[in-house]
C-alpha cells in the first residue's frame, strides 16, 4: 500500500472509531442519566427492555425513527430541516481536534490518536461552538411558534454570554502552554496539570460549559414549565432526536475539552492513556447528571448576572494576573 493510501486508511479508521464511540456513548449516556436520576430520586428508572434495561437506548431509537415527522404549516421548510443538523454536527466535528490518547506505533510510523492536529485547534473549537448557536436560533425562528421563538431568543442570549467567559477562561492555558495546538497543551501538562495553576479558570470553564450544554441549572432555552419544550417544541421524530442526541454529544465533547485543557488530557499513572482520557471525560458527564438531579433552575436575570457581572470580569482579572506572574518569572 502506498504511503498516501495508508494515510487515508488510517484517517478513515480514526473517523469511524470516533463516530461509533461518540454516538454509542451519547445513546447510553441518556440511559445512564435516567438511571442515576432515578437513584437520586429513590425510584427504579428504565429496567424493562433487555437485561437491566440496557437495550432501552435501542428502543428509544426505534420509537424516534417510527414516529410521525411533521412540520407546522407556517414553518420555513429549509431552515426547519437544517436546524437539528446545526445542533449536532458541530459537536461531532469538534472531536476531530481532541487528542484522546498517546501516539501509537503502527506500520513503522507514529500515528497520533487525533484526527487533525491543527495549530489553531483551540480557535477551531471556539468557531464550531459559535456555529452551534445557529441550531437553537434557527429551530425557534423557523418553527413559526411563539413558544419556540421565545426559547431560541433565550438560548441565543445565554450561549453568546457564556461563550465569552468560556473563551476568556482558556486564555491562561494558552499562555502557559505557549500554543493553540491541543496536543501541545496536553504535552505541557505531562508533569503538573493546569488545574493546579489555574483553579479559577477551571471553575469558570466548568460553569460556562454547563451553560453551553443547556443543562440544569442553565436550561433556560427549554424551561418546560414556561415554554412547553422551548426552541424544539414543534419538532418530532428523528429531528427531535438530533436535538436530543446533540445535547449529549456536546456533554461528551465539552467534557473531553475540559480534560484536555485542565486535567492533563490522556496523562496519568498505571492506566493506559486512552483509559485515562475516558475516565476523566465520563467523570464530567456524571457531574452534569448529578447537577441536574440536585440543583434548581436559575431565573433568567440571575443567569445573565452570573455570566456578565461575575464570570467575565473574573476571567479578565485572571488573565491579567497570569500575565503578570509569567512576566515576573
Amino acid at each position: 500500500m502506498s504511503p498516501i493510501a495508508l494515510d487515508i486508511a488510517i484517517h478513515l479508521a480514526k473517523i469511524a472509531l470516533i463516530f461509533f464511540v461518540v454516538l454509542t456513548l451519547a445513546a447510553y449516556l441518556v440511559f445512564a442519566e435516567r438511571r442515576i436520576l432515578a437513584w437520586i430520586q429513590d425510584r427504579k428508572g428504565p429496567n424493562r427492555v433487555g437485561p437491566f434495561g440496557l437495550l432501552q437506548p435501542l428502543a428509544d431509537l426505534i420509537k424516534l425513527l417510527t414516529k410521525e415527522d411533521f412540520r407546522p404549516a407556517g414553518a420555513d421548510k429549509w431552515l426547519f430541516y437544517l436546524a437539528p443538523a446545526m445542533a449536532a454536527i458541530p459537536a461531532i466535528l469538534t472531536f476531530a481536534v481532541i487528542p484522546f490518547g498517546a501516539p501509537l506505533q503502527l506500520f513503522g510510523r507514529e500515528v497520533p490518536l487525533q484526527v487533525a492536529d491543527l495549530n489553531v485547534g483551540l480557535l477551531f473549537f471556539l468557531a464550531l461552538s459559535s456555529i452551534a448557536v445557529y441550531g437553537v436560533a434557527l429551530g425557534g425562528w423557523a418553527s413559526n411558534s411563539k413558544y419556540a421563538l421565545l426559547g431560541s431568543i433565550r438560548g441565543l442570549a445565554q450561549l453568546i454570554s457564556y461563550e465569552l467567559s468560556m473563551g476568556l477562561s482558556l486564555v491562561p492555558t494558552v499562555m502557559l502552554a505557549g500554543s493553540l495546538r491541543l496536543s501541545d497543551i496536553v504535552g505541557a501538562q505531562e508533569g503538573i496539570w493546569f488545574i493546579v495553576y489555574q483553579p479559577l479558570a477551571f471553575a469558570i470553564f466548568l460553569i460556562s460549559i454547563a451553560a453551553e450544554c443547556k443543562r440544569i441549572p442553565f436550561d433556560i432555552p427549554e424551561a418546560e414549565g414556561e415554554l412547553v419544550a422551548g426552541f424544539h417544541t414543534e419538532y418530532s421524530g428523528m429531528r427531535f432526536g438530533l436535538f436530543f442526541v446533540g445535547e449529549y454529544i456536546n456533554i461528551i465533547v465539552l467534557g473531553g475539552l475540559a480534560t484536555t485543557f485542565f486535567l492533563g488530557g490522556w496523562h496519568g499513572p498505571w492506566l493506559p492513556p486512552f483509559a485515562w482520557f475516558s475516565v476523566k471525560t465520563l467523570a464530567f458527564a456524571f457531574f452534569f447528571i448529578w447537577m441536574r438531579g440536585t440543583l434548581p433552575r436559575l431565573r433568567y436575570d440571575q443567569l445573565m448576572h452570573l455570566g456578565w457581572k461575575v464570570l467575565t470580569p473574573l476571567a479578565l482579572v485572571n488573565i491579567l494576573v497570569t500575565g503578570w506572574i509569567l512576566m515576573l518569572r
